[in-house]
């Protein structure tokens, strides 16, 4: 259907909502790689995961079926939402006078602003299925603790968020929604989990880190028997649930009649552009197709470009298991760029899979860069982005300016993560000129990378 701006806008009815989440381990070429128990160096079972996660999902997490049903209370939460939209750009087309077709799929429609109650919900009704009562949970921007919050609240569930320092005096209009929907949440590190005492202790004014902020949710789930910790990224149950955003692109762009030459979305752990691109690299896997994919990283935190492909930690207290990813060391804390969902020291072990052998690619850019496409995307197609999704909009649009040099057209599709409606006093110091670039630490990672576990 045609917006009266003459955007296109292609939506599908409630009943579109997707029926069940793609797998993508039941198409690998190569099996991923065990996950290790972080004192024995073991795989782990079941039960070494059951002190943190419910049976729903420690079993989705291990599973190799292509498909896995949606519970039908979670496809009635998703309404609330879900399908959403997938737009073509025509007017940031225009403004790059290039002949390639841009598409997005708008995740911002969402409650909570992002992709993330996708997975926050399933999570929420898996463990209130299983008696849980209370979730703990880190959040880098606040995206993934303001869906969990609000997931909390749709299945009653006590919610106890661990935020990165440098983005809780970034954005506190991100932790005011967290608590409007009823969580409790505090600057991490913090003064209320021994972990995050002894970093304080160390180091005063630490600005945080993702790795930080998981230690002391892991710590605060391991040592209450009412409560289970929610991840917002990386592990492979979260980016299952993701898959609802690629299969509704992949009808869609069917409605568009167009199919993508080069899909793109932004990465920090992994789960948007896992989200996005993983039914479509089901079909490459299984028929044949060719379609390109990337995933765009930040320069401040480069897991995928500049890192190892290694056992590491997922936390810089090492209370998780030793996963298979490409990583820049547990120890590594990321400068405090504004994208604080990207800022982490690893990335998801199926995505890092696939990077290392060659099924996608990976590229990373400055945030000032990312900043800039941002700005023109919101002047052209109307939408705020989400500082992490501009990286995805920087990647789309040298892929459109290089079809215009090369005079030859291309069908683009990125994943519009987020909104960045609570990130204005970022874009402020953006359009100020206050806003900074952070070189590669190759140093700080140097070191952060001697640490690694010997596996």
């Amino acid at each position: 259907m045609a917006d009266r701006d003459g955007r296109t806008k292609f939506v599908l009815d409630e009943d579109r909502i997707p029926r069940a989440w793609y797998n993508i381990c039941a198409d690998l070429p190569v099996p991923p790689a065990p996950v290790l128990h972080p004192g024995t160096g073991q795989p782990i079972g079941p039960a070494d995961l059951a002190p943190l996660f419910p049976m729903a999902l420690i079993g989705q997490e291990v599973s190799t079926e292509r498909e896995i049903e949606i519970p039908g209370p979670v496809r009635d939460a998703y309404r609330l939402y879900r399908p959403s939209p997938l737009h073509r750009a025509r007017r940031l087309e225009q403004a790059l006078d290039t002949p390639a077709h841009i598409y997005y799929k708008y995740e911002g429609v969402s409650p909570a602003g992002s992709h993330k109650p996708n997975t926050a919900i399933a999570q929420a009704f898996y463990n209130r299925e299983e008696g849980v009562t209370r979730l703990a949970t880190e959040t880098g921007a606040g995206q993934w603790g303001s869906a969990l919050s609000f997931a909390g609240a749709l299945f009653g569930l006590e919610v106890k968020v661990y935020m990165v320092r440098a983005s809780y005096d970034q954005k506190p209009y991100r932790r005011f929604l967290m608590e409007t929907y009823g969580a409790q949440v505090v600057a991490s590190p913090s003064p209320t989990t021994e972990y995050g005492r002894r970093v304080l202790a160390e180091s005063p004014d630490s600005p945080g880190s993702l790795g930080i902020a998981i230690s002391e949710a892991v710590e605060d789930a391991a040592t209450r028997e009412d409560t289970k910790y929610a991840l917002g990224s990386v592990l492979n149950h979260v980016l299952l649930h993701q898959t609802v955003i690629g299969l509704e692109a992949l009808e869609q762009m069917a409605m568009a009649g167009e199919e993508p030459d080069v899909i793109i979305a932004c990465a920090g752990g992994g789960s948007n552009f896992a989200g996005l691109s993983f039914p479509f690299l089901g079909r490459n896997f299984r028929h044949g197709t060719n379609y390109r994919v990337i995933a765009v990283e930040p320069e401040a935190a480069p897991s995928m470009t500049r890192g190892v492909y290694a056992y590491d930690f997922g936390d810089t207290a090492r209370l998780t298991p030793l996963v298979k990813m490409h990583t820049l060391g547990h120890d590594f804390i990321p400068e405090p760029i504004h994208a604080g969902g990207l800022r982490y020291h690893g990335m998801a072990p199926l995505v890092s899979l696939l990077k290392e052998h060659g099924y996608i690619e990976a590229r990373s850019v400055h945030q000032r860069a990312s900043f800039a496409a941002g700005v023109q995307f919101a002047r052209a197609e109307g939408i705020l982005p989400a500082p992490e999704s501009t990286h995805a909009i920087r990647a789309a649009m040298d892929e459109a300016l290089a079809a215009r040099e090369a005079g030859t057209p291309k069908v683009i599709l990125f994943n519009l993560s987020g909104h960045g409606h609570f990130d204005l006093a970022s874009y402020d110091r953006y359009l100020s000129g206050a806003l900074e670039d952070y070189e590669y630490p190759a140093e700080k990672v140097r070191e952060a990378l001697a640490a690694l576990p010997r596996v």
